[in-house]
């Protein structure tokens, strides 16, 4: 018998015994599953309540907990239970455990969920314990954990298995927690910061607000093909225009069916918004300020550890326009150059395979991307972006190839793009059409024109600051997390079959 068929034979044996005592425990004691169960303190509020006590020491009180089994030693005279908030151990002896408690013992396995009524005391090695006098099945569990001190090491098991994941690895189930940490760090800050939250659709009859590939489906009633959510930028703008508030956020799931790596996941968070009467400089400050509140949230400090790198999210950021950057990279000034022709032929002097009809600012945010990208560690807004490849940014005064637009960069990752939005509904509807003629041009004949967009800008949108926040990203640097799936609780994966 090979390794895996042997470990195959264990694990249906340990489940065929674990399906036998349920049997048992259903004729002994009846529901094995009960609807509820009254405990009357978590385990870290127990171990706050009764952090003083002395060793050797029992205190007369009786509390009711409850948990999963991590670990049984003689015979289950001693157990260490786990709820969400921590461990406490559990002792059970005929001295002060009643004999239909003690008689349950046997029939509790590794991972079972139990619940004890006992009395407080700290051992003598200092261990916080409850004398068990009844014990209560709660969930029998017919599997059997993965092994408590390695926990899972299989990467893709634990991305599949993600309960088993967090249920045996401390870092994984930590890194969740300050997840949820951050995400509702974000929420206030942009509420304390005068923002309203509203909630814009995710399914869309007309795709917008970005450039990619979108997830099809159809609704029944209407008899219409709709697609996920790209992103919620026009419906946001749209909300601007109401003037239901003069700051709107929303916190939002999109969908690009695209590619999947370390830094991408065709399903992610963002956090969007837009300002009136702001522009793409207070979106800078904004930024700063939302980056150094949610380190000092998580880590106590601007300063924090991503792999071998030291981050510091103290403002003010370092702010430098995409020219100057190239310019400084590798020498050429694009600035002096003045047509289409002159920057490719600039480009391919100086090594760079640019597409032979690429545009003045597609050489230079080409070359941004393969000279300057890689070397942004510390946090930095790249600003003044090339308007070819920014349809819905204001121009740079006096200097109309150039675009009030920043991306924010750390660890050589985008976490952010932010713009002085266009309100001017003429040069909008010019600048969208030509964007769709391109889109048709690369083949993506479903791609329309959103009127219903338009129309509202033509009502008048207010001069804006608008900004996008990629959440998984900045959670990733937050808690040094080297691949998106580690901090998504449940990423797609790919069938078993595959």
């Amino acid at each position: 018998m090979n390794d895996k068929t042997e470990a195959s034979a264990l694990s249906s044996d340990a489940t065929e015994v674990r399906r036998q005592k349920l049997k048992l425990l259903r004729e002994q004691i009846g529901d094995v599953y009960p609807a509820h169960f009254h405990r009357t303190l978590t385990n870290a509020e127990l171990a706050a309540k009764y952090e003083g006590l002395e060793p050797d020491t029992e205190t007369g009180d009786v509390v009711t907990v409850a948990g999963r089994v991590y670990s049984s030693r003689n015979s289950g005279m001693f157990m260490d239970i786990h709820d969400a908030s921590g461990k406490i151990q559990i002792f059970s002896h005929k001295d002060v455990t009643g004999e239909e408690a003690r008689a349950l013992l046997p029939m509790i396995d590794i991972g079972d969920i139990i619940g004890v009524t006992g009395v407080v005391r700290r051992t003598k090695r200092g261990e916080l314990t409850i004398n068990a006098q009844q014990i209560t099945m709660l969930t029998k569990s017919l599997l059997p954990m993965p092994e408590k001190w390695h926990g899972l090491s299989d990467i893709e098991l634990r991305y599949r298995k993600r309960h088993l994941d967090i249920m045996t690895n401390e870092e994984s189930k930590l890194r969740f927690q300050q997840r949820s940490r951050i995400v509702s760090g974000i929420r206030r800050f942009m509420e304390t910061d005068g923002f309203m939250e509203v909630e814009t659709p995710m399914l869309h009859s007309v795709y917008g607000g970005a450039t990619a590939e979108p997830f099809k489906t159809h609704h029944n009633t209407l008899k219409l093909d709709m697609y996920l959510r790209i992103a919620p930028e026009l419906f946001l703008k749209r909300t601007l225009v109401s003037a239901l508030a003069d700051k709107v956020f929303e916190i939002n799931r999109n969908f690009r069916n695209e590619g999947v790596s370390t830094r991408h996941n065709p399903e992610f968070t963002m956090m969007e918004c837009y300002w009136a009467y702001a522009d793409y400089e207070d979106m800078m400050d904004l930024v700063e300020r939302l980056f150094s509140t949610l380190a000092m949230s998580i880590h106590g400090t601007t300063e924090f550890a991503f792999g071998d790198k030291q981050i510091s999210f103290k403002g003010p950021f370092r702010r430098v326009p995409m020219p100057d950057a190239v310019k400084e990279a590798t020498g050429i000034d694009f600035l002096a150059i003045k047509t289409d022709e002159e920057a490719r032929a600039a480009a391919k002097a100086a090594g760079f395979a640019v597409e032979k009809d690429a545009t003045w600012g597609e050489c230079l945010a080409f070359i941004f991307e393969e000279k300057v990208e890689g070397t942004l560690i510390q946090p930095a807004h790249v600003t003044h972006f090339p308007k070819d490849i920014s349809p819905f940014a204001k121009e740079v005064p006096g200097e109309p190839r150039l675009v009030e637009r920043f991306e924010t960069y750390c660890n050589t990752w985008e976490l952010g793009n932010a713009f002085s939005e266009l309100n001017d509904p003429e040069e909008q509807r010019a600048r969208m059409v030509e964007q769709l003629e391109q889109a048709h041009a690369r083949g993506e004949k479903q791609k329309e024109l959103d009127e219903e967009f338009l129309d509202a800008i033509d009502q008048g949108m207010p001069p804006a600051g608008g900004l996008g926040i990629g959440v998984d990203r900045l959670i990733m640097l937050l808690t040094n997390s080297a691949s998106i799936r580690d901090i998504i609780l449940f990423p797609a994966r790919r069938s078993k079959a595959d």
